[in-house]
């Protein structure tokens, strides 16, 4: 960690003269401008103007119709934000350039509407009240092309050349193939203090895999959320493409964004979700929030589904949860609970996608969790022990994305659990992404109906 001090000597010290500063929309998009060292210094204090729009448009920076927080009636402001130091980075891959997350903190209404690392932040507070401390990580999956932005929009997005050919998951063959590429992402990621525990090839072409090392749950999103940045910008400089779109193709496999979590006392030295005098080693506490999140997850599936593609990749037999479920090591319910050991113990939550906010993934995950445990649910759901897609017995998650929206925006639990301003918010964003999709002609319509019809 370093200090102001340290910070201020940094960046005042380097020869660029000027830093950079993103915050993250409500999509996980980070947004943000190169500002002069000297104006940095002078914001160290104070605050950022950064116009409101960033929570007033949609991935396409087309505006949304309806939005109450900003809009063509509010005129665009801009709103405060306050840099966060704690979030001092190098970039390593930009001539050790410094770089901040900042913010929006102008008034409770920011907090409350729009801002997802303020979100997290509120909840991360709630569970700290309780006497625990939420260690989370992601883990992503993602394809990588040997394309350009240009050259993938010349071709449409379509019969883009994947980085390596075939299905070869767990690949000592493939990884030593482009391994330049392979050996930055590890060193170049760890260098950005996002620390990667594990990076191998996944079933699918072109298909890599990466687990970051669990951390404080804020710290988590923030490594997170720069994670999906900070590969894309890596991929660049090698003439590489990577998405992190849930479902590229309806023959290939999806791409999961898997969160991992536990809980800890305030002193971060026990893991709450162990207990070894139990037979399965699962705490009360680690099963009174498993069964927080079989509870709630149902109403706050947006926030772990956000996109039309999201619930492509949620589909039988394609390694996605379809079933609200829970196992212990089954990889085919939506909750696999590792009860190992005092220190890995955890959960984990396999209904996220790649395509996911990680500020909001997580929120989604603790609020879920926290429920059960403030309200000391018992875990009377039996655990599957076969097939998780076959057991219908506690239901089944919405099938696209406007059937989930509708039912966390209608849902009382949602509002209680984040707030019902951010859920007017948020589900807006998603009506208007459905929106969006319910009028564009599509290639499968093309294909189908064109000449037939």
């Amino acid at each position: 960690m370093s200090t102001t001090k340290q910070i201020i000597d940094y960046v005042e010290n380097h020869p660029s003269k000027k830093v950079k500063v993103a915050v993250t929309d409500i999509d996980g998009i980070l947004r943000g401008k190169y500002i002069a060292a000297e104006k940095f210094i002078s914001l160290i204090e104070g605050r950022l103007g950064f116009c409101d729009v960033t929570f007033g448009w949609d991935v396409g920076d087309v505006a949304y119709e309806n939005g109450k927080f900003t809009g063509w009636h509010t005129g665009y402001p801009d709103a405060q934000v306050k840099i966060d130091l704690t979030t001092f980075r190098k970039i390593p891959w930009e001539n050790d350039i410094p770089f901040f997350l900042g913010d929006f903190i102008d008034d409770k209404e920011v907090a409350n509407y729009v801002c997802p690392r303020q979100l997290l932040k509120k909840l991360t507070a709630e569970c700290e009240q309780l006497g625990l401390s939420p260690f989370f990580s992601q883990e992503f999956e993602w394809f990588n092309f040997t394309e350009t932005p240009e050259s993938a929009q010349e071709k449409g997005f379509a019969n883009l050349k994947p980085l390596t050919p075939g299905m070869f998951g767990y690949s000592i063959l493939r990884s030593s193939y482009k391994n330049e590429f392979m050996s930055d992402l590890f060193d170049l990621l760890t260098k950005f203090n996002i620390p990667i525990e594990g990076l191998h090839t996944e079933t699918g072409p072109g298909v890599y895999e990466a687990a970051i090392r669990y951390a404080p749950i804020l710290e988590a999103a923030d490594q997170a959320t720069l994670f999906k940045t900070a590969v894309k910008e890596i991929a660049y400089k090698h003439g590489i493409l990577a998405t992190f779109m849930a479902k590229i193709n309806e023959n290939l496999p999806g791409c999961s964004g898997h969160v991992h979590q536990s809980l800890w006392d305030k002193d971060n030295k026990n893991n709450l979700f162990y207990d070894e005098k139990a037979s399965d080693k699962m705490s009360a506490i680690m099963k009174s929030y498993i069964a927080g999140q079989l509870h709630c997850l149902p109403y706050i599936l947006p926030m772990i589904a956000p996109t039309i593609n999201s619930y492509k990749r949620l589909v039988e037999g394609a390694w996605a949860p379809t079933t609200v479920t829970w196992g212990i090591d089954n990889r085919t319910t939506a909750l696999r609970a590792l009860p190992g050991s005092k220190k890995a113990s955890r959960l984990e939550t396999r209904i996220v996608g790649s395509d996911t906010n990680p500020y909001l993934a997580l929120s989604a995950c603790l609020a879920a969790g926290l429920y059960g445990v403030k309200n000391k649910l018992d875990l009377s759901q039996p655990v599957t022990r076969g097939n998780g897609y076959t057991d219908l017995s506690n239901g089944t998650l919405s099938g696209n994305l406007f059937e989930a929206t509708q039912k966390m925006k209608n849902s009382d639990l949602a509002k209680e659990l984040l707030g019902a301003s951010f859920v007017e918010h948020f589900t807006m964003t998603r009506e208007w992404e459905c929106k969006q999709f319910a009028k564009t002609v599509t290639d499968w319509e093309l294909k189908r109906y064109l000449e037939i019809i």
